[in-house]
């Protein structure tokens, strides 16, 4: 995501793609960014608590793929809803990666 900010640095604009305006590059789960799109409402713990879950889910899958390369897991030891959750994660971070909307070095989730 592209953003825009203000004077004061505060986010005021949101873009998919880069613009005159929206030009700094943002992480889509990068909490600064879901607080926004959430309308700024701090009470608002359930859009707080979804933030907290998509970064989470991001380490829980790093620590998934380093256990699988050390080989202290097997992908094939995890049960058959996992794998198929685990793939289906894999195969849609590939297409939205391959669909640029997200920076090379920058993963979606």
């Amino acid at each position: 995501m592209y953003v825009q900010r203000d004077g004061e640095g505060k986010l005021v604009c949101v873009s998919r793609e880069p613009t005159a305006t929206c030009d700094e590059f943002m992480a889509p789960d990068d909490q600064e960014l879901l607080f926004f799109l959430s309308d700024g409402n701090e009470r608002n713990e359930q859009s707080q608590f979804h933030a907290s879950d998509l970064a989470f889910v991001r380490v829980l899958e790093d620590v998934l793929d380093l256990l699988m390369d050390k080989g202290v897991i097997s992908f094939t030891d995890l049960p058959d809803a996992a794998r198929r959750k685990i793939m289906d994660r894999q195969s849609l971070r590939r297409r939205y990666n391959d669909v640029d909307l997200v920076g090379d070095d920058e993963p979606l989730i």
